[in-house]
């Protein structure tokens, strides 16, 4: 049997003494037991994460690089594009090149380009002087003296232009000695239009003075405009064809 002493001394051990709860009882648990937690390593669920820590995003990472991928990207259609390109300026360059040959050679084969009006200074000059010398001598008709103008058609006419000048003037031939006409053609003003060696076309202005000399003395006045074609015989330009503008 218990002393009274040794009960004594229970009873103040258990009134100093913490109550036990059911795990003191029981004793912790594995997972929660201070030594476990020290031995076992972290769990990745446990670990925790910062937004360092995670990977980075992909659209932040693709806009990153997208502005080197377009650099790239243009760099490299340079490098494509740019041969092709000076191929294909090379190709137009040429075409062009061969199109001027060819149109300068046709240029100077056509006869238009060989005109030498502006260029031959003393033989547009001497065309000019010939033809206006010649316009005035078988335009000009005097019903006294037939056979000047007989003259000149011979000395300045050739080709065309004689049976031209005789039509012209066939009604001034025929009324002349009746009416007793004289008329007289005077050249105004001349332009050389084309000159090519010994050809030339030059355009004429002319003022016509036609008078009756009979007893009802009347003068009339016209002006003219025409062309004629000339050639070179010789030393000197004779008119070949005589254009009036008239169908």
């Amino acid at each position: 049997m218990s002393t009274t002493r040794h009960l004594v001394n229970r009873r103040r051990r258990l009134a100093t003494t913490p109550p036990r709860t059911p795990e003191a009882e029981t004793g912790p648990a594995p997972e929660q037991s201070t030594a476990g937690a020290a031995a076992e390593p972290e769990s990745p669920q446990a670990v925790e994460t910062t937004p360092t820590d995670l990977d980075p995003d992909p659209d932040a990472t693709a806009g990153s690089d997208a502005p080197a991928d377009a650099s790239r990207t243009r760099t490299s259609r340079l490098r494509v594009t740019l041969p092709a390109l000076l191929c294909a300026l090379t190709v137009l360059l040429g075409a062009f090149a061969a199109w001027a040959f060819t149109s300068a050679d046709s240029l100077r084969d056509e006869p238009a380009r060989q005109n030498t009006a502006l260029t031959d200074i003393g033989r547009t000059s001497e065309v000019k002087g010939r033809i206006s010398e010649a316009v005035g001598a078988v335009f000009s008709y005097d019903y006294a003296s037939p056979a000047r103008s007989d003259r000149a058609a011979s000395t300045y006419l050739t080709g065309r232009a004689v049976r031209q000048h005789e039509d012209m003037l066939a009604d001034v031939r025929e009324q002349a000695p009746k009416q007793k006409l004289v008329l007289t053609t005077t050249v105004t003003g001349s332009g050389v239009e084309f000159l090519d060696g010994d050809r030339a076309r030059l355009l004429i202005f002319a003022d016509q003075s036609n008078t009756r000399t009979g007893k009802d003395e009347e003068t009339t006045y016209a002006a003219a405009m025409f062309a004629v074609d000339a050639v070179r015989r010789g030393d000197t330009w004779l008119i070949a064809a005589i254009d009036t503008f008239t169908r």
